[in-house]
């Protein structure tokens, strides 16, 4: 997979990583695509960020 940056809110920092999965959820009844990455830091938290139909379709190739 390729790079992609991700923001921890808990640490409130910026971190790079190819290590993620594609999720999908519906919101307000459309659905939505997000990249969820583990934290950096020893943790039980998830960092996730949003991505855009096209590019999650990419992705999950």
């Amino acid at each position: 997979m390729e790079e992609m940056e991700f923001y921890d809110v808990k640490s409130k920092a910026k971190f790079k990583t190819t290590e993620y999965e594609i999720r999908k959820k519906d919101v307000k009844g459309k659905p939505r695509f997000f990249a969820v990455a583990a934290a950096p830091k020893p943790g039980t938290h998830e960092c996730w960020r949003v991505v855009g139909a096209e590019k999650a379709k990419e992705l999950m190739k």
